[in-house]
C-alpha cells in the first residue's frame, strides 16, 4: 500500500482527534506536523498515535504532543522498517490501563485474520477474571462491552458490523498489532501457540494459555508431551483436537475450554467432567446428540454453549445445578427445558425458551438478570400472557427480547403494550412475521415517552394500523436503527426530516398498505428500505401533474442501497397508472447516485434494487 499524502494524513490525523479534518488549534500545527513526518503516511501509525493523544475522549496537552514525539524517534520516515512499526504500536499498549493490556494480549489466541465474535470474547474474558465488577447493578458483560469498545475506539481492534451494518458484533486484529502482541505474549509467557507452521509459540516451561491453530495430531503431540499442563488456564482449538481429549483431566486448574467446530462424535468426554474449576466450555458445532448428566458436575460453570448440535433435543436434569450460569446456548431445537430452569438466577443470556408450559414462563421471572433471551409459545392464552407480562416485569435488565407464537392467529396481545414499562436500557425488542404477536395499537411506552427508551436500537413489531402519528413518534427514539413495522391497515405516511436520524434499515409491511412518501430531509442514513405500497387513488386526485401519484421521494434518501418495493394496486385503478407506477420506480432508482444494478420484475409485484434485497429483516 502506497503512503498517504500529506494531506489525508493530515485529514485522518485531525479527525480522529480534533473531530473534523481540517479543523486543528493553531498551537498543535507545528507539533502535528513533526509528528505526521514521522508517521510516514502510514495509516495505521497515523491511527496509533492520534488514538493516544485523544485518549479518554479529551485531547492531550501541549507538553504531552511533544513528549510523545520525541518518543517516536527517527520514525518510519528514516526507518521504514517492521521494528519501527511495531515500536510505534508499543506507544498504545503501554498508554492502555492494566486491564485493558491483559484483554488485549488475549487476542493472541486467535489465528490470524480471524473474524472474532464479541460476545464470545467478552465471554472469555469473564471467565479468566480479567472483567472486574464495578458500579452497582452494571454486570460483568456490559462492563466487559466497555473494555471491547475501548479497544475499538483505540483502533487497537477493527470492528466487525453485521450484515445490516447496524451494530457492531464482531472484531479483527490488523497485522501489525496481532504481531505485536504475539511478541509481547511471548515475552510474558501469556499464550502458548501450537500450530503446524514451524513458528509455534511454546517453551518447556510453565503454560498458562494454549492455542491449537492450525496443527496436526502429530503437531500437537509433540508440544503437549513436553509441557506442563498444571497451569493452563485456557484451551482454544481452531482445528481438530482429538489428541487433547485423552489428556483432558490434566489441566486441572482450567477455566476456558473452547473447543467449537471440533467432531467429537463418540469420543469419551470422561475427563472433561472432572474439570471442576471450569468457567467457560463451548462445545458448538461438535456433532454431540446429547449432553451428559455429569455436565452438573461443573459447579463454577458460568457459559455453557451447545448450539449448532441439532441432534441435542433436551437439556439434562443436572444443568439446573449450575448455579453460577449466565449464559446458555443451544439450538432451537432442544425444545425442552428441565424443571428447576428457574434457579439459575444469576442467568443473563439464554437461548430460545418453549414456553408449553405455565410453569415454564413463570419460572423464567426467577431469572431478574436476564440481558438477552428469545421466547416461542406453541400458541397464547390470557393466562399466559399474564404470566409472561408479569416475569418480564422481574427483569430490569434486560437488553434484548425475542418473542414468537407458533399459532399466533389475528389476536391482539396488548398487556406488554399497556402494562409492561421496559427498561431504559431496553436495545432490541423484535416480534413480527407471521409468527409474531400483534399490538392493537402502538405501545403506550412508545407513545407516552419515546425518549425514555434511550437505548433502543431494534424494533420489529406489528400493529393493527400505522398512521401517520405513529411515525412520527417512531421518529423520536434517539437509537433506533433498524424499525421492521408490520401492520393489518396502514393510511398515507409521509416520512420527514424530523426523525429516524440513526435508521438504517426502514421496512413498512401491511395488509393493506397506502402510500409512503419520503420528503427532503428523511431518513438520511438509511441503507436499506423494504415497503409494501398501496396505490388506490385515481390519477385524477393526485396533486400537481402525472407523475405525482408515484413519485415516492426515493431520490431523497442519499445513503440508500437497497431497495425492495411491492405495490397492492386498487383493482379500479387503471392499468396504465399500474404501467406508470412501475416506469416511474425504475426512473427513481436509475437516477439514485447510489446505483449499481437495475433489475426489472414483472407488474405485480415490483422489485427495484440497487445492490441486495433481504427481508424479513433479522439481526
Amino acid at each position: 500500500m502506497e503512503p498517504l499524502s500529506d494531506d489525508d494524513s493530515k485529514r485522518l490525523f485531525y479527525s480522529r482527534i480534533f473531530s473534523h479534518e481540517s479543523v486543528c488549534p493553531h498551537e498543535f500545527k507545528e507539533v502535528s506536523r513533526d509528528i505526521l513526518k514521522k508517521c510516514g503516511g502510514v495509516p495505521l501509525a497515523i491511527i496509533t498515535i492520534a488514538s493516544i493523544l485523544a485518549s479518554d475522549q479529551k485531547v492531550n496537552s501541549h507538553d504531552e504532543w511533544h513528549v510523545l514525539l520525541k518518543s517516536i524517534g527517527r520514525g518510519l520516515t528514516a526507518d521504514p522498517s517492521v521494528e519501527e512499526m511495531l515500536r510505534i504500536l508499543s506507544f498504545s499498549y503501554y498508554d492502555l490501563p492494566c486491564h485493558l493490556k491483559t484483554c488485549l494480549l488475549y487476542l493472541s489466541m486467535f489465528p490470524e485474520d480471524s473474524k472474532i465474535m464479541k460476545d464470545q470474547l467478552i465471554w472469555m474474558w469473564i471467565a479468566e477474571s480479567f472483567v472486574q465488577s464495578g458500579k452497582a447493578n452494571t454486570g460483568l458483560f456490559e462492563i466487559g462491552e466497555n473494555y471491547f469498545n475501548e479497544l475499538v475506539n483505540r483502533s487497537l481492534i477493527q470492528p466487525v458490523y453485521n450484515d445490516h451494518e447496524c451494530c457492531v458484533d464482531a472484531c479483527r486484529v490488523h497485522d501489525s498489532v496481532l504481531d505485536l502482541i504475539r511478541s509481547l505474549s511471548r515475552e510474558e509467557n501469556f499464550v502458548t501457540i501450537v500450530n503446524g507452521t514451524g513458528d509455534s509459540m511454546y517453551s518447556q516451561g510453565i503454560v498458562r494459555r494454549m492455542s491449537l491453530q492450525n496443527a496436526t495430531q502429530e503437531d500437537q503431540t509433540t508440544p503437549l508431551e513436553s509441557m506442563s499442563m498444571l497451569q493452563v488456564r485456557s484451551i482454544a482449538t481452531f482445528e481438530p483436537a482429538i489428541s487433547l481429549l485423552s489428556r483432558l483431566s490434566s489441566f486441572v486448574v482450567l477455566r476456558v475450554l473452547n473447543l467449537s467446530t471440533c467432531a467429537l462424535g463418540d469420543h469419551n468426554l470422561r475427563g472433561l467432567w472432572s474439570l471442576v474449576h471450569l468457567r467457560y466450555l463451548d462445545l458448538s458445532h461438535t456433532g454431540l446428540c446429547e449432553l451428559s448428566e455429569e455436565v452438573g458436575k461443573l459447579r463454577f460453570l458460568e457459559v455453557l454453549d451447545v448450539s449448532g448440535n441439532h441432534g441435542i433435543e433436551k437439556l439434562p436434569s443436572s444443568v439446573t445445578k449450575l448455579r453460577r450460569l449466565m449464559c446458555l446456548l443451544y439450538e432451537q431445537s432442544c425444545n425442552r427445558l428441565p424443571d428447576g430452569i428457574g434457579n439459575l438466577t444469576a442467568m443473563e443470556e439464554l437461548s430460545c425458551i418453549h414456553a408449553d408450559s405455565l410453569s415454564i414462563v413463570k419460572e423464567i421471572g426467577n431469572m431478574k438478570r436476564l440481558r438477552k433471551f428469545e421466547i416461542l409459545f406453541e400458541q397464547m392464552s390470557l393466562e399466559l400472557e399474564e404470566a409472561f407480562a408479569k416475569s418480564l416485569e422481574e427483569m430490569s435488565n434486560v437488553q434484548s427480547v425475542t418473542i414468537r407464537i407458533k399459532n399466533g392467529g389475528s389476536k391482539m396481545m396488548d398487556l406488554l403494550g399497556g402494562k409492561w414499562v421496559p427498561p431504559q436500557g431496553l436495545r432490541e425488542l423484535i416480534s413480527h412475521g407471521k409468527k409474531g404477536f400483534k399490538f392493537s395499537m402502538l405501545p403506550a411506552w412508545i407513545r407516552e415517552n419515546p425518549s425514555h427508551l434511550s437505548h433502543l436500537s431494534n424494533l420489529q413489531i406489528c400493529v393493527k394500523e400505522v398512521q401517520q402519528v405513529d411515525v412520527g413518534l417512531l421518529g423520536r427514539l434517539p437509537a433506533l436503527h433498524t424499525l421492521a413495522l408490520q401492520s393489518l391497515r396502514q393510511g398515507l405516511l409521509l416520512v420527514n426530516a424530523d426523525g429516524f436520524r440513526c435508521v438504517t434499515i426502514f421496512c413498512l409491511w401491511s395488509n393493506s398498505p397506502g402510500q409512503v412518501i419520503f420528503q427532503p430531509g428523511a431518513l438520511p442514513k438509511a441503507v436499506m428500505v423494504l415497503l409494501h405500497v398501496g396505490l388506490q387513488v385515481s390519477k385524477q386526485e393526485a396533486a400537481g401533474d402525472d407523475g405525482d401519484l408515484f413519485d415516492m421521494g426515493i431520490g431523497n434518501l442519499p445513503s440508500l442501497r437497497s431497495v425492495n418495493v411491492k405495490f397492492k394496486f386498487c383493482p379500479s385503478l387503471p392499468r396504465r397508472d399500474v404501467k406508470k407506477a412501475n416506469s416511474a420506480l425504475g426512473t427513481a432508482l436509475r437516477a439514485h447516485p447510489n446505483r449499481t444494478t437495475t433489475m426489472s420484475g414483472s407488474e405485480e409485484p415490483v422489485c427495484r434494487l440497487l445492490h441486495t434485497v433481504c427481508f424479513p429483516v433479522r439481526k
